[in-house]
């Protein structure tokens, strides 16, 4: 399968049911009366998909399910149309509470079989420092998706978990639940042998050897697109896309010339940037990247270019480059957001792929013309880069490469018990 056609599965997700589920996770820094500050998952890199997945446990009898991220998806979703069996799961009704915060536009009313997953009468359709005890999550809101939606997602996988902005997507849901502060972090480890964590909740962020990461975090604000971003089937409301406003570009510290209109999100709902754990690498408008590696090209014009590598345009030969602690040494890449001190500053690790032993290449791709969002940042840019999510605030905040901390995203002890 191609990575167009696997990324097309994974954000064309049709209509979906919606019920209550009884999931399993780690808690960090849990309390005496054991309400926990925070929750923690691992997320493993998939070397084949370059999808990220996470596991709970789910359903009774508790089964592990296998998930792929969607920093952006409004809700979790489980393939229920095979072996899905559970003596806890419950419908949810039409008109609910839940199903208004899940923004239904229909609901099903007749179901001609003994009730289960997918056929329920009245079922609404809608468009730390280390791991603590296990906690259990009842009634959490998931949604009932087909087998055949999991084409293109990771081996082992059986539906997403959607981390948006939206009422019930995992976090909201988290922090509802736990009464804690509507906040996430994702810190994406760049090895498919080591894992990296989500933390759901406030700081501290503890990595080995005691690196509290969550005070050095830059921010910037947090920006709604009032327009949906999702495939057609769930277009209605603000997007559950994070948005961030960068207003420009910069190569070893001299600016791309981009027509700056296509930095802000218009009246429809097109530009800006949003971040990403769908795409693998960042992806920029045609005109966008043309400025862009002509600019990466010129400030590297000593080192020997070779022949394109899909997905990728602008290629060398790693011999010619050296390395620091920070990747191969190439020219940095800054996206400037509200003002010019503050920079989210890309190093070689994470704007050079390695795609053969001897090939590196610039890991942006070309997004075509007229893009529903001008810049996607990928996962390949936010590997090593602990990114905080603060809903109650309305701001991000990011860390840039761990690796100025002397930790990783590989870095957390998920083996001690609080």
């Amino acid at each position: 399968m191609t990575m167009a056609s696997s990324q097309n599965s994974l954000l064309l997700i049709r209509s979906l049911l919606l019920f209550f589920v009884t999931i399993i996770i780690s808690s960090a820094t849990a309390q005496t009366s054991f309400r926990p500050k925070a929750l923690v998952l691992p997320v493993s890199k998939d070397s084949s998909t370059l999808q990220y997945t996470t596991q709970f446990k789910q359903r009774t009898p508790l089964v592990p399910v296998k998930l792929t991220l969607d920093l952006g998806g409004q809700f979790l979703w489980v393939d229920c149309d095979k072996g899905y069996i559970s003596s806890t799961y419950r419908p949810v009704p039409c008109r609910s509470a839940v199903c208004n915060q899940a923004r239904s536009k229909a609901c099903i009313t007749e179901c001609f079989s003994p009730p289960r997953p997918g056929c329920n009468n009245n079922t609404p359709r809608t468009d730390g420092k280390s791991s603590g005890r296990v906690v259990t999550v009842k009634k959490l809101p998931f949604t009932c998706g087909s087998t055949s939606l999991l084409e293109g997602l990771a081996n082992g996988v059986t539906g997403m978990a959607g981390l948006g902005r939206s009422k019930i997507s995992l976090p909201a849901q988290f922090s509802a639940a736990f009464k804690f502060p509507r906040k996430f972090a994702i810190c994406l480890s760049s090895s498919s042998s080591e894992n990296g964590v989500i933390f759901f909740g406030d700081g501290p962020y503890n990595f080995l050897p005691g690196t509290d990461v969550s005070k050095s975090l830059i921010y910037t604000p947090l920006i709604l697109n009032p327009v949906s971003t999702a495939s057609s089937s769930f277009h209605g409301g603000p997007s559950t896309d994070y948005f961030i406003g960068v207003k420009s570009i910069k190569v070893n510290d001299i600016a791309v010339k981009v027509n700056t209109s296509l930095l802000s999100i218009n009246e429809e709902g097109f530009g800006g940037t949003k971040i990403s754990t769908v795409n693998p690498y960042t992806v920029l408008e045609t005109s966008i990247y043309n400025a862009f590696t002509r600019a990466f090209i010129k400030a590297i014009a000593n080192i020997t270019r070779v022949s394109p590598v899909s997905p990728f345009t602008v290629c060398y030969n790693s011999k010619s480059i050296g390395f620091t602690r920070f990747g191969p040494a190439v020219p940095e890449i800054d996206l400037v957001l509200q003002n010019s001190s503050v920079v989210w500053r890309i190093f070689g690790k994470n704007s050079m792929v390695p795609v053969k032993s001897d090939v590196l290449c610039l890991g942006f791709v070309d997004g075509g013309v007229n893009p529903r969002t001008s810049i996607v940042i990928g996962g390949h840019q936010l590997e090593e880069n602990l990114v905080q999510i603060d809903l109650a605030a309305s701001k991000v905040g990011f860390s840039s490469i761990l690796y100025f901390r002397q930790t990783s995203c590989s870095n957390y002890n998920f083996t001690s018990n609080a």
